[in-house]
């Protein structure tokens, strides 16, 4: 079915004849020394990517389906050959005043296919934020796409779709999908299969941007270029921009739009820092800082609950023994993210039947627990990148009923990543005092 090639490259044999309407480009470019994929633009030495008698492929987007001098792609010119619907968006929703001035800058960039940047603090409701843009695209007959660099934010927003555009055909694409593709209006992807579409989207959402494996990734970014057509907007959804988007920002070649507040009009919880030298040497002595100590102390005697992160899955066993001599009459456990209970232990801790956990960064976007501290230990540790510790601080304060928070970090010297964290805490928190956010102590 030729809609199946609209705005794609679909991988066919070689040999396969010619359809009419139907274009064909070539799979790689072989180079004296080396071979260039045409798919995702990774460059390979040609003994890494030998094929007998003199072909070759790409070992570098294998997960997508091989791509060889054995094959080509067939494509069709995306034709927007789709029949609008008289209601477009079937959401009911209220945004906020801010939410509201913020949606329909993203609409007027949509609508003008900008490159622009919405920065919203986490909690902020960015998904109800693109409604309206996405809408008046998908009225103007235009093809759409919302892409994040991780399946399970994939998921969780495809049903949020479906609710909010109840008339519009919406495909779901991810590698852990066992669904054929199809010829859709609205596109719901990991940024990934971007890599299978060329020229396809008037419009383009990338969510979380600032999120693995997207972050500083080439050849994902080549994808999400490639994958709108020449006129083509984009749109990147984040609360903690990188330093290519602060800089195309910054040089006003990113349209950007802030939200610095969350629906409930607080400001976030700011990061203080303390100083814990030696703190792995101590642990290993089964001690943890007495400062942390007297936090965690101060937090269950008012009866809130919070989140424990250190660094690596290793650090989890004396940070556990270190808090059962401390608390031992309290009821928390570890998680990370390879543990077999993982989702098991974070509906219990939803479910109020632990005070606290003790975590990797796996807990550091996509989970919300109301009303809860959060304390990092070992912030300075490399594995930690500045989004990700924006994204821990992020888990305070993001509920009506208690919308602030305690945040903690807990680090053996400073370091640009924290210091970088901070300063983007209170650069929000800055706007957010311009636009009359409410301040509160704890």
């Amino acid at each position: 079915m030729n809609s199946d090639f609209y705005g794609r490259q679909v991988l066919v044999p070689r040999d396969q004849p010619s359809i009419e309407n139907v274009q064909t480009f070539p799979t790689m470019e072989v180079r004296s020394t080396e071979v260039r994929c045409c798919r995702c633009n990774k460059s390979t030495l040609k003994e890494q990517a030998a094929l007998p008698n003199e072909e070759y492929y790409c070992p570098q987007c294998l997960n997508l389906g091989r791509v060889s001098t054995l094959c080509k792609f067939y494509h069709v010119p995306e034709p927007n050959s789709f029949q609008v619907p008289d209601r477009v968006l079937t959401w009911e929703g209220q945004l906020s005043p801010l939410q509201h001035q913020a949606a329909e800058s993203v609409k007027a960039g949509m609508l003008a296919h900008q490159r622009q940047l919405l920065w919203a603090v986490t909690g902020a409701g960015k998904t109800e934020m693109m409604f309206q843009g996405i809408a008046a695209c998908l009225e103007k007959g235009e093809r759409v796409a919302v892409a994040s660099p991780r399946v399970d934010v994939c998921i969780e927003l495809f049903p949020r779709f479906q609710k909010a555009f109840e008339n519009i055909d919406i495909v779901l694409l991810h590698g852990r999908s066992d669904e054929p593709y199809r010829y859709a209006q609205l596109t719901i992807c990991t940024t990934h299969q971007l890599l299978r579409f060329y020229h396809a989207f008037d419009n383009l959402v990338i969510d979380e941007v600032d999120a693995f494996p997207f972050a500083a990734n080439p050849q994902l970014f080549y994808a999400a270029n490639r994958s709108i057509k020449e006129t083509g907007g984009q749109l990147f959804l984040t609360a903690t921009p990188g330093g290519y988007l602060l800089r195309e920002s910054k040089a006003k070649r990113l349209k950007t739009t802030y939200l610095p507040l969350r629906f409930h009009g607080f400001l976030l919880p700011t990061i203080r820092l303390n100083l814990a030298r030696n703190w792995r040497t101590n642990l290993a002595k089964g001690r943890l800082p007495s400062s942390l100590i007297q936090q965690m102390r101060r937090s269950l005697k008012e009866g809130l609950r919070f989140l424990l992160f250190a660094p690596h899955v290793k650090d989890l066993p004396g940070v556990e023994q270190a808090c059962k001599r401390a608390f031992p009459d309290v009821d928390f456990t570890t998680v990370h993210a390879s543990d077999p209970d993982r989702l098991d232990k974070v509906q219990k801790m939803r479910d109020h039947e632990y005070q606290f956990l003790i975590t990797t960064s796996i807990l550091e976007r996509g989970v919300t627990f109301p009303e809860i501290d959060v304390f990092v230990l070992g912030a300075d540790d490399g594995v930690f990148s500045t989004a990700a510790l924006v994204q821990i601080a992020g888990r305070a304060g993001r509920s009506a009923s208690r919308p602030v928070g305690r945040v903690g970090f807990w680090i053996d010297a400073h370091s640009k990543v924290v210091n970088e964290a901070v300063r983007q805490v209170r650069y929000m928190n800055m706007k957010g005092k311009q636009c009359g956010g409410k301040v509160s102590s704890v």
